[in-house]
C-alpha cells in the first residue's frame, strides 16, 4: 500500500472517530489486528459494543467508499469480530459491524462528507 494510501486511511480513521465521539460512541480500541484482518475501530454504546470499518476515497472513480465493502471484507470483518468478543470476555451482550463511509472531494470548496450505515454487516 503507498504511503499516500496510508495516510489518507489514518486521516479517516481519525475523522471517524472524531465524528463518533461527538455521536456519543466511546472509542475503546482502534486498529484491532486479529488473525483475520484489521479492525478500525471499536466502541461501545448502550446497547453494547460496536465495530467500526472505515473508508475514505478522494473521488468515486471505483465507485462509493460503502461499496469496497464486498462479500469477502464483510466474512473478514465478522470473524474478526468474533475473534474480538471471544478475546475480550468482559465485553458481554449485544454486538454490531458499521461501516463509515467518507468523502473527501479535491479543493476546499467542495465539502467532506460522511455517512454512518449501520448494521452494515451481518
Amino acid at each position: 500500500m503507498s504511503n499516500y494510501k496510508k495516510r489518507l486511511g489514518k486521516w479517516g480513521e481519525n475523522l471517524a472517530e472524531s465524528y463518533l465521539i461527538e455521536n456519543g460512541i466511546t472509542v475503546i480500541d482502534r486498529n484491532v489486528f486479529t488473525p483475520h484482518g484489521e479492525l478500525d475501530l471499536v466502541g461501545k454504546e448502550k446497547s453494547g459494543i460496536v465495530f467500526f470499518e472505515v473508508k475514505t476515497r478522494t473521488n468515486q472513480t471505483f465507485g462509493y467508499p460503502e461499496v469496497s465493502v464486498n462479500y469477502r471484507k464483510q466474512s473478514h470483518l465478522v470473524q474478526s469480530a468474533l475473534y474480538y468478543m471471544q478475546s475480550h470476555p468482559e465485553e458481554t451482550g449485544q454486538w454490531r459491524i458499521d461501516v463509515i463511509a467518507i468523502q473527501k472531494p479535491a479543493g476546499a470548496e467542495k465539502p467532506i462528507q460522511i455517512e454512518w450505515f449501520k448494521n452494515a454487516v451481518q
